[in-house]
C-alpha cells in the first residue's frame, strides 16, 4: 500500500463577505442588506445589547421590519421559536444578529429553520460567526450540527461595538476564537490553508489580548482582536470539532457554564490531552504563542488577564464531573487521540481545580 501523500486535501471556502472597520455596524450593515437584495430584515440581540441592536435597526431606516431582543446563552429552543415566530410575523426576508455568541447562534437558528439568509454584526471576539455551526439547547441537552444554511451571508466587524466589553470577557472571548484555531488546527479533515488561518489567527489573538487588558479603549487593539476572532472562526469553519468543542458544548447545555469562560478553562487540559497524538498542531500553537509549552501558555495567558480560574468558580460541582464525562464520551465522534471516560474525567479535572496542565501521555 502506498503511503498516504501529506499534502492531498479538500478545501471548500464558504462564500462570506467581510468587512471590518470602525463605524461599521451602522454604515456598513445597511450597505450589505442592500447588496443582498434584502428588503424586511429582522434585528435579533439579547436583552443587555438591546441599546445596539436599535443603533443597528436605526441605520437600516426603513428596510427594518422588526427588532427582536431576546436572546440567550445556549439557544434554547423555546427561544429559539419565538425568534422564527417574530420573523414570520414581520415578513422578514432575512436577519441581522447583533451581539454576542448568543445573538449570532439566535440568528443562526432562525436560518437553520427558515432558510432566511443572515448578516452578523458581532461585538465579541469569539469567531463563531464565521462558521456553518449551529446549536440548540432543549432538555439540558445541547445539540449542534453543520449546516451552510446558517453560515452568515455577511460579517460586519465594529472595534467601536467591542470598547464596552469588560476586560474579563475580553480575554474569554478571544481564548475561545482560540479554541477554534486549536481544533482546526489537529482536525483530521484540515487542509493547508485552514492551519495556515489557524496558526496566524492564534498568534494575532494571543497577541490582541494583552493589548486589549492594557489599553480597553484602544481601537487598533480590538481590531486586531476582530482580525485574530476573524481568522480563528474561518479556520474552524472548514474543518471539523472534536473533544474540546464537544465538552464544552456539554457543560454549557447541561450544565448551563458560561460559554467563553468554559472554553478558556477546558482548552489547555484538552490541548494537553491531545498532544501526544497531534504534536504537529501542539507545536504550530506554540509557535504562535512563542512559547515552547503550549498547555501552559494558554494557561497563563487567560489567567495574567484576570480570566476566571477554575470550573468550580464558574458553579460546576464535583459531583457533576463524572457525569459530564460520561455523556461527553458518547458525543465525540473525531479526536486525535481516542476519547475515554477516565480521559475526559482527567481532563476535566484540571480544569476543574484549576491545576497547570499535566501531561496526560499515559493516559
Amino acid at each position: 500500500m502506498k503511503d498516504k501523500d501529506p499534502l492531498a486535501f479538500i478545501h471548500e471556502s464558504p462564500p462570506v463577505r467581510t468587512v471590518l472597520r470602525p463605524g461599521a455596524a451602522t454604515a456598513a450593515t445597511p450597505e450589505e442588506a442592500r447588496r443582498l437584495g434584502l428588503r424586511r430584515l429582522l434585528v435579533l440581540s439579547g436583552p443587555r445589547g438591546a441599546d445596539t441592536a436599535r443603533a443597528v435597526a436605526d441605520s437600516l431606516g426603513p428596510l427594518c421590519a422588526a427588532v427582536h431582543t431576546e436572546a440567550r446563552m445556549h439557544v434554547p429552543v423555546e427561544v429559539a421559536d419565538h425568534a422564527v415566530e417574530a420573523a414570520r410575523a414581520a415578513g422578514a426576508d432575512g436577519c441581522v444578529a447583533v451581539g454576542g455568541g448568543s445573538a449570532i447562534g439566535l440568528g443562526k437558528a432562525v436560518a437553520l429553520r427558515t432558510g432566511l439568509p443572515l448578516i452578523a454584526v458581532p461585538s465579541t471576539y469569539s469567531g463563531s460567526e464565521m462558521t456553518p455551526v449551529w446549536g440548540l439547547t432543549e432538555h439540558g441537552v445541547k445539540r449542534t450540527g453543520r449546516d451552510p444554511v446558517v453560515q452568515p451571508r455577511s460579517v460586519v466587524y465594529d472595534p467601536e461595538l467591542t470598547l464596552s466589553l469588560p476586560v474579563p470577557l475580553s480575554v474569554t472571548s478571544g481564548v475561545n476564537a482560540i479554541a477554534h484555531a486549536v481544533e482546526a488546527l489537529y482536525a483530521q479533515d484540515a487542509s493547508p490553508l485552514t492551519r495556515l488561518t489557524a496558526e496566524e489567527g492564534a498568534r494575532v489573538m494571543a497577541a490582541a489580548l494583552p493589548a486589549v487588558a492594557d489599553d480597553p479603549e484602544s481601537l487598533d487593539a480590538r481590531s486586531r482582536a476582530l482580525y485574530g476572532a476573524w481568522l480563528c472562526g474561518a479556520s474552524l469553519g472548514a474543518a471539523t470539532m472534536g473533544l474540546h468543542h464537544k465538552l464544552c458544548h456539554v457543560l454549557g447545555g447541561s450544565f448551563d457554564l458560561p460559554h467563553a469562560e468554559t472554553h478558556t478553562l477546558v482548552l489547555p487540559h484538552v490541548l494537553a490531552f491531545n498532544t501526544p497524538a497531534a504534536p504537529e498542531a501542539a507545536a504550530a500553537v506554540a509557535r504562535a504563542l512563542n512559547t515552547d509549552d503550549a498547555p501552559r501558555a494558554l494557561w497563563e495567558l487567560p489567567r495574567r488577564l484576570g480570566a476566571p480560574r477554575s470550573l468550580a468558580e464558574l458553579g460546576l460541582s464535583d459531583a457533576d464531573l463524572a457525569l459530564a464525562a460520561a455523556q461527553t464520551t458518547g458525543e465525540v465522534s473525531v479526536n486525535p487521540r481516542p476519547v475515554t471516560a477516565d480521559g475526559v474525567l482527567h481532563v476535566l479535572r484540571g480544569a476543574y481545580e484549576g491545576a497547570p496542565p499535566a501531561s496526560y501521555e499515559t493516559l
